[in-house]
C-alpha cells in the first residue's frame, strides 16, 4: 500500500522572518566570521586592527598596539583621527552607535574617507559587537575622550564624554561572547604572524603585541617594509644577489610594490598581497608577475646576446626556481573572489602590474646588469636540469614506481602493488613497529620503523641529513626524491601516516617529521598525502566492554556519567599495545582516527617552524609560554 503523501505547507508572506539590528549575526555566526573556533575568534580581533590599519594606508596612524588580557578581553588601540562621534544626518543617532551596531555602516564605501581599505569586504565591527559579550569603545577625537558601552549587539550606555585628551585615536575592547564561543583560546603564533606581516606591509607602521597572561610583548616595526621582508625569508635560501630587487609604482589609483630575490635553493615562494590581505590563491596580480617576469627576461636574454639561438626560450618555472617574491597591491575597489578574499579578482591589476615590472626591472638592470645576467644564467641552468630530470623520471617510470631493491632493510611492505591503494606508517620506535607489523592489513600497510629521535633538519645541513640512517629511511621509502628530484608521480604509498606515542616526546618526534616533510617535500603536504594518527591514552574495561578514551576530559567524563567497576590503563606509548590493540585502536580504517596535515598559510607555517626548531631559544621559550593552556607554579 502506498504510504500517504503529506500535505505541502503553505509558504506565505507572513511565514517570512525579519530580524532586527544584528540578530542574523547571532543566530548564525558562521556566515559572517566562518566559524566559532579559534579561526572565528582570530577574525574578530583581525577585523578590529584592519579599522586601525586603513588608518595607517591613508597616512594618519603609525602606532597600534593589541593586548590580551588575563581574562579574556582584547583591546585594540590606535592613534589614527578617531572614529566620528558627531550625529549622523539621516539616522539622527551618533555615528559610532551607527558603526557598531548597524551592518554595512561605515566610511570605505564612498572612497572619501579611505582611499584605500582591507576591511571593505570585511564583516565590519558591528560583527564583532553582535558576537561579544561585552565591547567598550573610547574614542579620542576633538580634545575629547568619548566612550560607549554596548553588549551582544546592543548598546548598554549613551555616548557620553568622559574626559579631555592631547591626541586622537580609538581604543577598542571587547569579551567574546561565551554563548557563541564556549571555551575561548586565542591562537597566539597565528596572530603574532599577521601583526608582523602587516608590520613588513606598512613599512614604518609600529605594531605591539602584549599577551598579559604569559607575561609576553612583542613589537613588529620594519623600516624597509617588504624589501626587509624578502631579505629575511631569501636569507635562509642562500641569496644569488645581495640585496632584493625593489619595485614601487603606480598607476590608475592602484599602488604596486614588489620585491624579489633569486636564490640557490629550488622552491618558489611568491606571496601576493591585495590591500593588505594575503591572496593566498593568487589572483589577477600574481598573474600579471609571473607572466611579465617571463617575457621580460627572455626579451632581455636575446637582447644582451646572454641567451643564444640555439637557447630554447625560457620557462616560467625555470626562471622562478628558488625565487622568493612578494607582491602588494593597494587598489581603491578590490574585487574579491568570495568573502575568504584569498583571490584577487580585478582584471585590469593584471596589465597594471606587467607595465610597471617592465618599466622598473628596465631602470634596475640598467644599474646593475649582474643581477640580470646570474638569474638568466640560472634560469638556463634550472632547465637543463629539469630536461634531465624529466628523462630520468620517464626510465623510472619504466621500470616501476615499487620495483626498487634499494629499499630500507626495516621497512614491512605491503603487497598491493598501486600506490593510490598504499599507506605507509611511520611509526616511532622498533617496539610500537613490531606491534604494527604484526597487527596491520599487510595487503596495502606498510611500516617504517624509526629508531630514536629524527635529526631536526632545521639546524642540519643537506650532507648531514642525507648521512642521517632514519632520514634516509624515509626518503627512499616514499620514494619521491627531495628538493629538485622529487617527482610526485614516484610516491609509492597514497598515505604517509606518523604513528607517534600521545605523549610530549611523541608530540616532539611528530613535529621533528614534520619539518623534514615541511622542508624538504612540502608538496606531498599540499597534495594533502600527510596524516597524524590518534593513538588512545586510556583503555576502560568493564566487564567485557572495552573503551579507549583519547584525553583526559574524555576519560573526566566517562567517569561522570558511568558509575560501577572497570578498570583504567594509561598507556605509556604504542609499544604497550598488543598488535589486536593497536589495530583496532589506531590502524584500522573502520575505527581509527587519522588528522590531515594541512598548510593553510605557509608564510605562518615557515614562521611557526623556525620558531620551534631554529635556534633562537628566547623565541621559542614565549611561544611554549604562551602556548602551553597552563601556568604553572612551581614551590621549591
Amino acid at each position: 500500500m502506498a504510504e500517504k503523501q503529506q500535505e505541502p505547507q503553505a509558504y506565505e508572506a507572513d511565514q517570512i522572518s525579519v530580524l532586527e539590528g544584528l540578530e542574523p549575526v547571532r543566530l548564525r555566526p558562521g556566515m559572517y566570521i566562518g566559524s566559532t573556533g579559534q579561526s572565528g575568534l582570530m577574525h574578530l580581533i583581525e577585523e578590529i586592527v584592519d579599522n586601525s590599519i586603513d588608518e595607517a594606508l591613508s597616512g594618519f596612524c603609525n602606532e597600534i598596539k593589541v593586548t590580551i588580557h588575563a581574562d579574556n578581553r582584547v583591546t585594540v588601540t590606535d592613534n589614527g583621527r578617531g572614529m566620528p562621534v558627531g550625529i549622523h544626518p539621516e539616522t539622527g543617532i551618533p555615528a559610532l552607535e551607527l558603526v557598531m551596531t548597524t551592518l554595512h555602516s561605515g566610511g570605505k564605501f564612498d572612497n572619501k574617507s579611505y582611499h584605500v581599505s582591507g576591511g571593505l569586504h570585511g564583516v565590519g565591527v558591528s560583527v564583532v559587537n553582535a558576537l561579544s559579550e561585552r565591547m567598550v569603545v573610547e574614542v579620542h577625537r576633538n580634545e575629547k575622550i568619548y566612550r560607549q558601552e554596548f553588549a551582544r549587539g546592543l548598546k548598554v550606555t549613551e555616548l557620553e564624554v568622559v574626559g579631555e585628551t592631547d591626541h586622537t585615536g580609538t581604543v577598542t575592547t571587547f569579551l567574546p561572547d561565551h554563548e557563541t564561543f564556549g571555551e575561548i583560546h586565542y591562537n597566539f603564533p597565528q596572530l603574532s604572524h599577521r601583526l608582523r606581516e602587516l608590520s613588513y606591509l606598512n613599512g614604518g607602521l609600529r605594531i605591539v603585541l602584549e599577551n598579559e597572561a604569559a607575561g609576553v610583548t612583542r613589537e613588529f616595526q620594519n623600516a624597509g617594509g617588504i624589501k626587509s621582508f624578502v631579505a629575511e625569508l631569501a636569507s635562509k635560501r642562500e641569496p644569488l644577489h645581495a640585496t632584493p630587487i625593489y619595485i614601487r609604482g603606480a598607476e590608475a589609483g592602484v599602488d604596486i610594490e614588489i620585491a624579489m630575490q633569486f636564490t640557490k635553493s629550488y622552491d618558489e615562494a611568491i606571496y601576493a598581497f591585495a590591500n593588505n590581505i594575503n591572496t593566498v590563491d593568487g589572483g589577477t596580480h600574481l598573474i600579471g608577475f609571473k607572466a611579465t617576469l617571463t617575457k621580460f627576461l627572455n626579451d632581455y636574454g636575446r637582447e644582451k646576446k646572454i641567451l643564444t639561438k640555439s637557447d630554447p626560450n625560457l620557462r616560467g618555472e625555470d626562471i622562478r626556481e628558488g625565487i622568493v617574491a612578494i607582491i602588494s597591491v593597494k587598489i581603491p575597489t578590490p574585487e574579491f573572489e568570495g568573502q575568504t578574499k584569498t583571490k584577487l579578482g580585478n582584471p585590469e591589476v593584471q596589465s597594471i602590474t606587467g607595465n610597471i615590472l617592465v618599466e622598473q626591472l628596465n631602470l634596475a638592470f640598467q644599474k646593475d646588469a649582474k643581477v640580470a645576467r646570474l638569474i638568466i644564467e640560472k634560469s638556463v641552468q634550472s632547465g637543463r636540469a629539469r630536461m634531465a630530470a624529466s628523462k630520468a623520471r620517464t626510465m623510472a617510470r619504466r621500470k616501476g614506481p615499487l620495483a626498487s631493491t634499494s629499499l630500507p632493510g626495516k621497512l614491512a611492505d605491503c603487497s598491493n602493488r598501486d600506490p593510490a591503494k598504499c599507506e605507509l606508517f611511520i611509526v616511532e620506535g622498533d617496539s610500537a613497529g613490531g606491534s604494527a607489523k604484526q597487527g596491520r592489513n599487510r595487503e596495502f600497510q606498510a611500516i617504517l620503523p624509526l629508531r630514536g629521535k629524527v635529526l631536526n633538519v632545521e639546524k642540519a645541513r643537506l650532507a648531514k641529513l642525507l648521512d642521517n640512517t632514519e632520514i634516509k629511511s624515509m626518503i627512499t621509502a616514499i620514494g619521491t626524491g627531495i628538493r629538485d628530484e622529487f617527482a610526485l608521480d614516484r610516491l609509492r604509498y597514497d598515505r604517509l601516516i606518523i604513528m607517534a606515542d600521545a605523549d610530549v616526546d611523541g608530540a616532539h618526534i611528530c613535529t621533528l617529521i614534520l619539518t623534514f616533510l615541511f622542508r624538504f617535500l612540502p608538496k606531498l603536504i599540499e597534495q594533502g598525502h600527510v596524516y597524524i594518527a590518534k593513538p588512545p591514552l586510556y583503555q576502560l574495561k568493564s566487564g567485557k566492554a572495552t573503551h579507549y578514551m583519547h584525553t583526559d576530559e574524555q576519560l573526566a567524563a566517562f567517569r561522570t556519567e558511568n558509575a560501577g567497576n572497570y578498570s583504567v590503563k594509561r598507556f605509556k606509548g604504542l609499544g604497550e599495545m598488543n598488535p589486536v590493540e593497536l589495530w583496532d585502536t589506531t590502524m584500522n580504517p573502520d575505527n581509527r582516527i587519522l588528522k590531515k596535515v594541512e598548510i593553510r598559510d605557509e608564510l605562518e607555517a615557515d614562521e611557526i617552524f623556525s620558531t620551534l626548531m631554529g635556534d633562537d631559544v628566547a623565541l621559542r621559550r614565549d611561544f611554549i609560554w604562551e602556548n602551553s593552556g597552563k601556568i604553572t607554579t612551581l614551590d621549591i
